[in-house]
C-alpha cells in the first residue's frame, strides 16, 4: 500500500480566497494570517486573488465560481459565525459547511473550510489570534497540502 502524503512547499501554485467582511475584528485576522502563509511557503502575491464577500453565506457561491474558473488550484474560504440568541446560527453554519463541501465535490477542487463557527466573540478572537492557532494560517497549510496530494493523485500534473 502507497501512502500519499502533501507537502507545504507551494512555488506555482495559485489560490483564491474567499474571505466574508461579517465580523471583520476576526475574518481580517484570518484573511492577513492566511495570505503570509502562502507567502513564506513560496507563492508569489499575483498568484493569490482575494474576494471579500459580506457575509458567511455568501461563501459557497464565490467558492465554487474560483473553483469553476480553472484558474486556482485550491480555493480557501474564510469566515466567523458567531452564535447569537436565535437560531441563525445553526442555518447559517449547515448551510455554509454543506455548501464548501458541495462545491469541492462539484468542481473536483480542493476548497478549505476556515470559516469559524464559534459560541462567543471571544472564541473567535482566539482562533483568529497570529500568536496562538490561527486557522486561516492553518487553512492555508491545508490548501498547500490538498494541492499537492490531488496532484500526485492525478499523476503529478
Amino acid at each position: 500500500m502507497k501512502l500519499r502524503k502533501g507537502s507545504r512547499r507551494a512555488v506555482g501554485f495559485r489560490f483564491g480566497i474567499v474571505a466574508a467582511k461579517f465580523n471583520a475584528q476576526v475574518t481580517s485576522r484570518l484573511l492577513h494570517a492566511c495570505v503570509e502563509t502562502l507567502t513564506v511557503q513560496g507563492v508569489p502575491q499575483e498568484n493569490v486573488m482575494v474576494v471579500r464577500v459580506p457575509g458567511a453565506f455568501e461563501i459557497p457561491l464565490v467558492a465554487r465560481t474560483m473553483a469553476k474558473s480553472g484558474r486556482f488550484d485550491a480555493v480557501i474560504c474564510l469566515g466567523a459565525v458567531i452564535r447569537g440568541d436565535t437560531p441563525h446560527f445553526e442555518y447559517i453554519c449547515a448551510e455554509v459547511s454543506r455548501g464548501v463541501g458541495q462545491a469541492a465535490v462539484d468542481t473536483d477542487v480542493p476548497i478549505i473550510f476556515g470559516v469559524l463557527t464559534t459560541e462567543t466573540v471571544a472564541q473567535a478572537v482566539e482562533r483568529a489570534d497570529t500568536k496562538k492557532f490561527n486557522r486561516g494560517g492553518e487553512a492555508a497549510k491545508s490548501a498547500i497540502e490538498m494541492v499537492m496530494v490531488m496532484r500526485k493523485i492525478q499523476g503529478g500534473r
